[in-house]
């Protein structure tokens, strides 16, 4: 019996490679095709240009239209990314603005951006991404940061970054 030279593995006198870890035993070279599995592919690949600046501008532009439309992607990326993990359905922004909001007052908005903020610091800690983000970020920035008129600001630029970091993972990593 020999040792692997690299891992120190047991091998066969007449072994060619080391089936612990793939290095040439002794002074062999060995011609080899390694296959390594990439991610799957998404069937969708999700925007990765959300931006605070983009969104004040062409929102004034459009007279809103942008901010809705984007908000709108945000709850159906989200979807997208985690509900096979957290088996959850963000409500679409549109819907929410439009129905839901207006019959409770308001109400609906404050708790769908709770929960929506909250389930994006959920997978964003899933995928070890390293960006703070969550539903106490709603609370501080939008709702207290009011007080100091950029609270809200600061919030969507939070919000898109971290929707931004997880669409760059998903397009990768699926």
């Amino acid at each position: 019996m020999k040792y692997c030279k690299n891992c120190g593995a047991q091998m066969n006198d007449d072994a060619v490679i080391c089936s612990g870890c793939g290095t040439a035993a002794g002074n062999q070279t060995v011609q080899q095709n390694i296959y390594v599995q990439q991610p799957a592919a998404p069937a969708v690949r999700l925007a990765t240009n959300r931006g605070l600046l983009k969104y004040i501008l062409l929102s004034a532009i459009t007279f809103g239209i942008y901010g809705l439309w984007l908000l709108s992607t945000v709850s159906s990326d989200i979807n997208i990314i985690a509900s096979r993990y957290d088996g959850r359905k963000t409500m679409h922004y549109c819907l929410l603005v439009f129905v839901v909001g207006p019959l409770t007052l308001g109400i609906a908005v404050i708790v769908w951006f709770h929960r929506i903020s909250g389930r994006i610091g959920d997978e964003l800690r899933r995928r070890g991404i390293a960006y703070s983000f969550g539903a106490s970020d709603f609370w501080l920035w939008d709702i207290v940061g009011t007080f100091i008129l950029i609270g809200p600001f600061v919030y969507m630029h939070k919000l898109f970054k971290a929707m931004n970091l997880l669409s760059e993972n998903y397009n990768i990593y699926g």
